[in-house]
């Protein structure tokens, strides 16, 4: 309308929308609200960490809020001068030129190129550099939304009123523990939502899982009631490109469920739940097997029998390790497989594994690969064997009625560890253990868990 004064962002949503758009406003005021934010104060919410999962987190929030600028501030850190290697210039190149959309968003940025330059091999590229762009380095193939890119973690977040934690398990708490130095003087206390699927093991004062959540509380201060899980069976590229998925958020219930609506948009359904160690263990557990199953399925040529016959046993050494460490194991059963056959599937310990069994990587590279961040499940296959060793943890063996320790009785955790921590056995190992004549059928291991009271508390840190 000619003279109009109303904002942009009132009359034209992303899905053109008039409607949508005052849903998300009032989803925004509502959260900001809660938050204690007043006008002129944006919420500051900022992912640290950007692989594949924090850059398409952020990405999802930018795209769904990023209009209303007077209300939210939505940036992203990452560690500056991360140079991008050649083959991956190349490949980057050949994706813009593959989406016109992009394209045409590069030249009218004036940031195309730099992306020649690169191509010819005249220049070198940044990751932080193309993640301003929209390009997550362990993810080119799947182009993002322009994103506000920090380099300096103090910038990023000594204001920040919502941290989501990018970071793999491994660098969690290294980060917030830094962080901790820039938060010493803040008045409000920031929430934070941990997406990081890895866990470590501490024996003292007794054998116990140390989970992300429980790392930020312990670096930080920040009570745990602000602390916060979420994941689900979902794959980072697919939820950008909008394939239907569900997570949940879990914690205490004053942001848990403000979050959720927040956070939920048509294809991407968020749940909640008040079972936070839980749910964030399980999401470590799963990447533990996942890696055994790209192993046979590249060794079998991707066989369905074998790979049949490998979850069937994978699955009930799961099952037997939630009856460790939950009272009430049944309501994780379809949250863990739901998350693990999308791992199994599609998921970067899976093709990890793969990889291992084809001679493409060796083990010696290390768990964090180009192109692909860190490989979560192989330091918790060294976690979960370390904990479930513990002879102060044994159970009785179901042939013997003698106690053992509950590794003893996961065959696929031990060989796993034997050729990722160890390596003392080849790839060839997992094939060796599934066609073991002495293998209990995988149901046996199911009953034995479902009978005996193996519920160890102190497992996760509880009394």
């Amino acid at each position: 309308m000619v003279g109009t004064t109303e904002p942009l962002h009132r009359s034209l949503c992303s899905n053109g929308s008039l409607y949508n758009c005052n849903v998300l406003e009032e989803k925004l005021d509502e959260l900001r609200c809660l938050v204690g934010k007043t006008d002129g104060d944006p919420l500051r919410i900022v992912s640290v960490g950007a692989g594949a999962w924090g850059s398409v987190f952020a990405a999802l929030l930018q795209d769904t809020y990023g209009q209303f600028r007077e209300k939210v501030q939505i940036r992203i850190w990452r560690r500056p001068g991360k140079a991008v290697d050649r083959a991956t210039a190349e490949n980057l190149f050949e994706v813009i030129n593959s989406r016109e959309d992009v394209l045409r968003r590069l030249i009218r940025r004036c940031a195309y190129l730099k992306y020649v330059e690169a191509r010819l091999g005249d220049r070198t590229l940044l990751a932080d550099e193309i993640l301003k762009d929209g390009f997550c380095l362990n993810m080119i193939d799947t182009p993002l939304c322009p994103l506000k890119v920090v380099t300096n973690l103090q910038e990023a977040v000594w204001d920040a009123d919502i941290v989501v934690n990018g970071l793999p398990s491994t660098e969690t708490r290294e980060v917030f523990e830094e962080i901790r130095n820039y938060w010493k003087e803040r008045i409000t206390v920031p929430i934070i939502i941990s997406l990081s699927k890895g866990i470590e093991a501490a024996l003292h004062p007794v054998p116990h899982i140390v989970t992300p959540t429980q790392m930020i509380n312990r670096a930080t201060g920040v009570p745990i009631e602000n602390i916060l899980y979420l994941g689900g069976p979902n794959i980072a590229s697919e939820i950008y490109n909008k394939e239907y998925a569900n997570a949940r958020i879990c914690g205490a219930e004053k942001w848990r469920k403000p979050l959720a609506k927040f956070l939920r948009q048509p294809h991407f359904i968020v749940w909640d739940n008040s079972d936070l160690v839980t749910h964030e263990v399980m999401g470590g557990l799963k990447n533990v097997y996942a890696i055994g199953a790209g192993m046979v399925a590249a060794l079998t040529n991707e066989s369905a029998t074998s790979k049949s016959v490998y979850f069937a046993h994978c699955t009930s050494e799961m099952i037997f390790i939630t009856h460790l460490l939950a009272e009430e194991p049944e309501k994780l059963a379809g949250p863990l497989l739901a998350d693990t056959y999308v791992t199994l599937l599609k998921g970067r310990n899976a093709w990890y594994g793969q990889m291992l069994a084809k001679g493409e990587l060796s083990r010696d590279m290390g768990d964090s690969i180009t192109g692909k961040g860190m490989i979560q499940g192989v330091s918790a296959v060294g976690a979960f064997y370390e904990l479930l060793s513990q002879s102060s943890l044994s159970v009785l063996h179901p042939h013997g009625s003698k106690p053992v320790a509950p590794v003893e009785l996961c065959p696929l955790l031990n060989t796993l560890y034997k050729i990722l921590i160890t390596r003392e056995k080849s790839t060839q190992a997992i094939l060796q253990a599934l066609r073991d004549e002495t293998l209990n059928d995988p149901r046996d291991r199911i009953e034995i868990a479902q009978s005996h009271a193996f519920y160890r508390p102190s497992l996760l840190g509880k009394p």
